[in-house]
């Protein structure tokens, strides 16, 4: 059968994306300096090796082949979604993704260095290569598809989403959220004066930290027999389902931001974790896109890390890590107004639920002006400095490494994936609502630290269906209804307005 000769490719074109995986996640946290320029070297001839594996001409006949057998409905399914991949890949010459491959790298490893001085004009012209490259790669790709030039980038990431739909949603949201910021902190502002934040008994040891983060993600359900923890630039889920590379980054003088990055993160390897095995080699046994993988991450961190309940179990585990001394005097109430507090801030990743997407919006704003070419790479920290002042009421005009240097998205080419935090978001709040009517201890079970339930919940609903449905579908049979916006704005506000 010809099926059986795609199934074989599929063995080999995961090896090499394994390979890839492993080289970028080791590139990240383990690799020396001097390193770098001979990694960018293997990276671009793998991605270039599987990129003319992946797009040979006689597949194309293979794929047409396959689907006049008699196949069994997961086979059908598989084959039809490796077409639709198939079909994308070969917009794409292999000089292409050679290229592509090495600008990227190079561009991230110099914002590696140059953020940290906050140096715009040093990494400049890296980006501007990169948003050339991202340019060409639109333009092959909105030929190819017969999409637009923006939406064939954002294709890549979340199959199915078109920015003419996204532009309502994010307008209304953008709305309702420059409206509801000042009530949330006037509500917050309220709360102080009864109860007052309390001070951090700082220092926090990176390594009773480290514990403290692994004893979580045991607690939520991640396997340690198929993934690690390490430490990075920028907090990542990486390598593949059965060597998941995960890592955070810590501070001394406070836990929650690491710990609740690590709750994120491990969202995503939960995700990772829970696809159909025997499919790995198949794109019908991926992940579905990264709103979906967004949603995952968002409900650890946000549904569940960040509710009353979780503390109930956490408190312990936290003094049990870090000390009896760790939070001297806290109780529940206090941690909630920590990990909860909203105030207009500089950088995405550290950003609460309330004002994260107005970050999101912002970038997703300024990329499709870039790839339309009405931004140009030199205009943007002006640009990104206006609708932080009109979104957030903060300029980062004199602050690059806090502006528009913040994020290794754009450094390594990244454009069209912003979008997927925002709908993620959205994603996991009508998750969460449909597994509380279906899962009625859900609460008590959160309490107690047992998470069993919920996970075998997500893994009936998402996990184990991986891409064998589009997104819109995924979500409607996980919920029973579309994706919209209301259940994130009752969640915001149920948290915050009181």
């Amino acid at each position: 059968m010809t099926f059986a000769k795609l199934d074989d490719l599929g063995r080999k074109l995961e090896a090499l994306e394994h390979a890839l995986s492993i080289l970028g996640a080791d590139e990240a946290t383990h690799m020396a300096i001097g390193g770098g320029e001979k990694r960018a070297d293997a990276v671009s001839t793998l991605a270039g090796m599987h990129h003319a594996q992946a797009t040979a001409p006689h597949i194309r006949d293979w794929i047409e082949t396959a689907k006049a057998e008699d196949l069994a409905a997961d086979q059908r399914l598989a084959v039809e979604e490796f077409e639709r991949d198939y079909v994308k890949a070969t917009c794409l010459p292999t000089e292409f993704v050679e290229r592509s491959s090495s600008a990227s790298m190079r561009s991230e490893q110099l914002w590696r260095e140059l953020r940290a001085k906050g140096d715009w004009k040093g990494f400049e012209p890296a980006l501007q290569g990169v948003v050339d490259i991202a340019r060409e790669e639109a333009a092959l790709r909105s030929e190819a598809t017969g999409l637009a030039p923006y939406d064939a980038l954002m294709d890549k990431y979340d199959p199915g989403n078109r920015a003419a739909d996204i532009d309502a949603v994010f307008a209304d949201l953008k709305n309702f959220l420059k409206a509801f910021i000042p009530t949330a902190l006037d509500a917050q502002e309220a709360r102080l004066a009864k109860r007052p934040r309390k001070a951090l008994n700082a220092p926090y040891s990176i390594e009773k930290q480290r514990e403290l983060g692994l004893a979580a993600m045991q607690a939520v359900g991640f396997d340690f027999n198929h993934g690690s923890l390490a430490v990075s630039h920028h907090p990542f889920c990486g390598g593949v389902p059965t060597d998941v590379r995960m890592t955070t980054r810590y501070r001394t003088d406070e836990f929650l931001t690491s710990l609740m990055g690590v709750l994120h993160e491990t969202g995503h390897a939960l995700y990772e974790q829970g696809l159909p095995k025997n499919w790995s080699h198949w794109s019908l046994g991926k992940a579905r896109g990264m709103g979906i993988h967004e949603s995952q991450s968002l409900f650890v961190e946000m549904q569940l890390a960040r509710s009353p309940e979780f503390w109930q179990f956490a408190m312990p585990l936290v003094t049990q890590h870090l000390g009896a001394d760790a939070l001297p005097g806290w109780d529940i109430d206090d941690v909630l107004t920590e990990v909860n507090f909203v105030e207009r801030g500089y950088i995405r990743v550290d950003a609460d639920e309330v004002t994260y997407p107005l970050h999101v919006i912002l970038r997703y704003d300024l990329e499709k002006e870039l790839i339309a070419g009405t931004l140009q790479v030199k205009d943007i920290p002006e640009a990104w400095d206006a609708k932080m002042q009109d979104y957030l009421g903060l300029s980062t005009i004199d602050n690059p490494k806090d502006g528009p240097m913040q994020d290794v998205h754009w450094p390594s080419g990244g454009f069209g994936y912003f979008p997927s935090y925002t709908l993620g978001a959205m994603t996991a709040a009508q998750l969460a609502s449909a597994m509380r009517k279906d899962l009625p201890n859900m609460s008590a079970d959160i309490a107690k630290g047992d998470f069993s339930a919920i996970n075998q919940w997500r893994a009936d609903k998402i996990w184990s269906q991986a891409s064998r449905y589009s997104t819109p579908d995924l979500i409607t049979k996980a919920t029973g209804e579309k994706l919209n916006a209301d259940y994130f704005k009752s969640h915001l506000k149920s948290r915050y307005a009181g």
